[in-house]
């Protein structure tokens, strides 16, 4: 059997996130919701999601399919019906489809056509189907994700240095470095990802999970649930926010109810708010209705694209949408949507050239020996097509 996770509608509302990757590539607690179903499920998956992407994020279907929403989370319940789907049955849950097992390839695959055909999921459901339910959600996924990493295996040690509480909900992976900090484990779990780091004088409440190669800098304060993606780097103070990989908020400076991409970097002072001065629901930028919608919270921070750059003491709004690859600098509060290829700030924007986008990116990932693949200049290029008529 195949396992393939689909993008439905939900991927247009979950932009400027997934410009550059499928839903299912997105991380939430510790793990992406990829590698939740391919630990659950035991299969190896595969995306399918728009055109554009499939250059890097190829689909490779066989002859008896299971395809499942790359937004839904796997718990027993819905994975227990999942299992149960014979050849051409579906499982929906209030109009959308959740997974279908048929031998249909995936080119001809269409989740809309299944959802009349499906049977309605009687349980209760998690969705990443906005930007914001992945800070929403994340401690119940570092919770969840702890246990499907951490059971029946031996965590490593901490140095005496470090003071713990409730050491039994830390787990330390091989390669861990540092001393002399302090770890709350007691409002949920910490987990310390391979060759990752914290360094001297941290406060670290749970639920937190720090990936693999990822640093804390000395005296950081971070609030879970918080997740430090891999060899991301941050420092200052941290609240409820989740970095996918590769990016830094090194220095001091406030994140949020927060989600920043791949390859982002934030500069030092760089602070964000996540609640309105009249304590109102924030509204963000939502692409497919070309307006701001209401989120339902009362605490909302900064959703930032990959490749996206800010500089020193950067001030962004309640609910701000950052891009993709975008350059911001210069004082006062930034505007809350701020569309992909930006360059500029509060006093205004010029468009961000390609060939310079193409030259930062490399820069940045030269110095982790990376570099940019030809499928990721052709994604980066079809984006900058694609938001110019947002770039007014």
């Amino acid at each position: 059997m195949t396992l393939i996770l689909f993008d439905d509608h939900s991927w247009d509302n979950l932009l400027p996130l997934t410009f550059t990757r499928p839903s299912s590539a997105l991380r939430i607690g510790i793990l992406t919701i990829a590698e939740k179903w391919e630990h659950d499920l035991g299969i190896k998956s595969t995306p399918l999601t728009k055109d554009y992407l499939q250059g890097k994020f190829p689909c490779q279907a066989g002859e008896d399919n299971l395809f499942i929403n790359g937004t839904l989370l796997p718990d027993s319940e819905i994975i227990d019906a999942i299992n149960n789907l014979q050849e051409n049955q579906a499982a929906v849950k209030e109009g959308v489809l959740l997974a279908v097992r048929t031998g249909e390839s995936s080119e001809s695959f269409t989740p809309d056509r299944w959802i009349d055909k499906g049977k309605e999921y009687a349980g209760e459901i998690s969705r990443v189907d906005y930007p914001w339910k992945i800070f929403r959600l994340n401690g119940q996924e570092i919770k969840a994700d702890f246990i499907r990493i951490t059971q029946g295996r031996e965590s490593g040690k901490l140095s005496d240095t470090v003071r713990v509480d409730r050491p039994e909900n830390v787990f330390v992976e091989p390669g861990f470095n540092g001393g002399y900090f302090t770890l709350n484990a007691s409002r949920g779990p910490i987990y310390l990802g391979a060759h990752s780091e914290i360094m001297e004088g941290s406060v670290i409440r749970g639920p937190f999970a720090l990936c693999e190669g990822a640093v804390v800098k000395m005296g950081a304060r971070i609030y879970g649930p918080t997740t430090i993606g891999p060899f991301s780097k941050v420092g200052g103070e941290i609240n409820n926010s989740v970095l996918l990989a590769n990016s830094n908020k090194a220095h001091d400076g406030f994140l949020g109810n927060a989600v920043i991409g791949e390859w982002c970097n934030l500069g030092a002072d760089t602070n964000n708010s996540n609640l309105k001065n009249n304590y109102a629901e924030v509204k963000v930028w939502n692409y497919p209705s070309g307006t701001f919608i209401n989120t339902g919270n009362q605490f909302c921070g900064l959703i930032m694209g990959d490749h996206s750059k800010c500089g020193i003491n950067t001030m962004f709004n309640t609910g701000t949408v950052v891009g993709v690859s975008t350059n911001i600098f210069g004082p006062g509060f930034q505007q809350t949507f701020i569309p992909s290829f930006s360059w500029g700030g509060a006093t205004g924007f010029t468009d961000y050239k390609m060939e310079k986008v193409v030259e930062t990116a490399n820069l940045v990932m030269e110095r982790r020996e990376m570099q940019l693949s030809q499928d990721d200049k052709a994604i980066l290029d079809h984006i900058f097509q694609q938001s110019k008529r947002f770039r007014k």
